[in-house]
């Protein structure tokens, strides 16, 4: 079931198979994009989420994808090793590799040297700008390592240093640069997701998905409003 909401280019699509809509969705959108500009920039969480990245790279190749067209990055990142079951980098991962693929924390760094070197490489590489973001959701209503009622973080990415899950220090994409993609796909499965995703269709903006560019939702939970 799709339901076009009351909100600005917002689609809420309610399906038994969540992350593999989403996974349909994003490799579409990659391959629309690629086709049109030679390259095509996506962000991809950790978390449950990242079925859908997986999916979606799976169908890639199944129709030949150039992969070495895509640059590749993490919505947000624990500042952890690399070898962490907690790290996005080292659990989340497309094969085959990207053309591009950053890092948005690296073993070793102090988080604003990660911050910096991120801030360049998004500038630089991908032109201060997205094309395709996937997105996961906390039953909180987070998304990335951005937290429901704060205040904005500037530039293209910050430092989160007082998670309210551990652990503390993230480093996270800002809603500034994931407004740039002209594709956002939102997962988000199970009961406990229910109350943000009404809050979300409802137009809250103290959630920080709320408004963004050409957001699709993708879920298993029918609301009152989208019956």
């Amino acid at each position: 079931m799709t339901e076009t909401t009351p909100e600005d280019a917002l689609e809420y699509r309610v399906s038994r198979d969540a992350f593999g809509d989403a996974a349909r969705l994003v490799a579409g959108a990659l391959e629309e994009v690629a086709a049109e500009r030679g390259r095509v920039r996506l962000a991809i969480p950790g978390g449950s989420a990242v079925a859908a990245a997986r999916q979606a790279a799976e169908h890639l190749r199944e129709r030949g994808f150039a992969f070495e067209r895509l640059l590749l990055t993490w919505v947000d990142e624990r500042c952890v090793p690399s070898s962490s079951p907690e790290s996005n980098y080292g659990t989340a991962r497309f094969a085959p590799a990207p053309g591009v693929e950053l890092p948005l924390y690296l073993d070793g760094e102090r988080p604003e040297q990660a911050v910096a070197r991120v801030e360049q490489e998004l500038a630089r590489g991908f032109e201060g700008a997205l094309d395709v973001v996937l997105l996961g959701m906390g039953g909180d209503g987070h998304i990335a390592s951005l937290f429901v009622d704060r205040p904005p973080l500037p530039g293209f990415v910050g430092h989160v240093g007082d998670s309210p899950k551990p652990p503390p220090d993230r480093i996270t994409l800002t809603r500034a640069l994931l407004a740039t993609a002209r594709h956002t796909i939102l997962v988000a499965v199970g009961a406990p997701k229910r109350a943000a995703l009404e809050r979300l269709v409802d137009g809250d903006h103290g959630l920080p998905a709320a408004g963004l560019p050409g957001l699709v939702i993708c879920t298993d939970q029918v609301l009152g409003g989208t019956r």
